[in-house]
């Protein structure tokens, strides 16, 4: 899931540009705030902090912000502990300190402000500036949904959708994600319509999985636009229409979304929707592939090899090939797996290529299965073994692999 945008709610000044400090001035009630705040009023404090970090009718500025929040927040003001440790976690206007900042959203927690206790558990659900702990995430995500935080019903829906720090659950994760979505939250709108398109923890309803997907989609939300965008291009819930599915794509790809990356990519290479152009497939693959898009990776593998849309450069092919099968792509390791064996791009290795070859079989890939059956009746890297021969073309013939089949024939294996 993405992580937490911080979003100041109640600002009690105006946010509109103001110019009255061109020469040094600030606004009357600046003046008077500031006058509040050096008496010793803590909301004063709190306040004069805020305007200092949002740059509300005087510029920003971090150290000024994190001074006046400090003496609120030694004062006991929750919003105030909760605006210094997020300072201290993204070391504006102080020393980045992770574990400082987990102890004034503790504080703030404590006191019950929401908000902090979403903060906190985000901190031990990644391990930030505290030993990783699921079940203490769980518990402070709780406190905080409980309370009607979107953002903490969102994250506690996560995790009963995953199992962590509690029994899965995917009723009470569409329960949850529910609550968010119908206070507008983009994310839990884009879970509950994947719950909706799955079936999980609610009936299958490819109709409600579209309209949850759009609500996220029309706040700009780039997973919620990529969703949405294949619902156009599969026809699913919704009229299948690929120059919708392109536009949805594009807006998540203008965002950096790598999936969207990859899907316009394929759309570009096969003309779907869009004119066939394999310099612009090669383009939007790349940008996916950098974006760490194992998918995306293997397609950039495939065009470097075929020479499609670039020069072709079996070095380069291995190279992507690699960063993929790193990640788990089986198709990507079945590749580097033939690379070795036929010493394309690298130095031929007969044992690397039975490797990768099993990688890929062992997460039930046909064609790395049927590889690593030839491997074995040939003694490919590994001595001859007809038994192992025989039960990996037996795997691969099981998923309808013809050449698989073929060779059980040869074998007398049978089907």
């Amino acid at each position: 899931m993405s992580g937490f945008l911080l979003c100041l709610n109640g600002h009690a000044y105006s946010t509109e540009a103001a110019g009255p400090f061109r020469n040094g001035e600030y606004p009357a009630e600046v003046d008077l705030l500031r006058g509040m705040a050096e008496k010793g009023d803590v909301d004063a404090q709190y306040k004069l902090g805020d305007i200092y970090q949002t740059g509300t009718k005087v510029p920003e500025n971090n150290y000024e912000a994190a001074r006046w929040y400090q003496k609120a927040a030694d004062k006991g003001h929750a919003k105030a502990q909760l605006q210094l440790g997020v300072l201290y976690e993204n070391g504006a206007g102080v020393v980045e300190d992770k574990a400082e900042a987990v102890r004034w959203y503790r504080k703030s927690a404590e006191q019950g402000y929401a908000e902090a206790q979403l903060y906190l558990g985000r901190m031990y659900d990644g391990g930030i500036g505290v030993v990783q702990d699921s079940s203490e995430a769980f518990r402070w995500y709780r406190k905080s949904a409980e309370q009607g935080l979107a953002g903490g019903q969102s994250r506690l829906g996560v995790m009963y959708d995953n199992g962590r720090g509690v029994h899965q659950d995917q009723s009470e994760a569409v329960k949850w994600f529910r609550k968010a979505a119908k206070q507008g939250h983009p994310t839990a709108q884009s879970n509950l319509g994947l719950k909706y398109e799955f079936g999980q923890g609610v009936a299958r309803n490819p109709i409600e999985a579209v309209r949850w997907y759009r609500k996220a989609a029309e706040q700009g939300w780039a997973e919620g636009q990529f969703n949405l965008g294949t619902m156009y291009i599969e026809g699913k819930g919704v009229k299948k229409d690929g120059m919708e599915a392109v536009r949805w794509y594009r807006k998540a790809a203008d965002q950096g979304y790598p999936s969207a990356e990859n899907n316009l990519g394929t759309l570009y290479y096969n003309g779907n929707a869009v004119a066939k152009d394999l310099q612009r497939a090669a383009e939007w693959y790349r940008k996916a592939a950098d974006h760490g898009n194992s998918f995306a990776q293997t397609n950039l593998g495939n065009m470097y090899y075929n020479g499609e849309g670039m020069a072709e450069d079996k070095a380069e092919a291995v190279n992507w090939y690699r960063k993929a099968a790193d990640q788990g792509r089986p198709e990507a390791q079945n590749y580097l797996g033939k690379m070795y064996y036929d010493g394309i791009g690298l130095t031929a290795d007969k044992a690397e290529a039975a490797k990768w070859y099993r990688k890929a079989a062992e997460q039930g890939y046909a064609e790395a299965q049927y590889n690593m059956g030839l491997v074995y009746e040939q003694g490919i890297g590994l001595p001859v073994d007809r038994t192992e021969a025989m039960k990996w073309y037996l795997t691969a013939a099981r998923q309808g692999h013809a050449n698989a089949r073929q060779k059980l024939s040869e074998m007398g294996g049978g089907r």
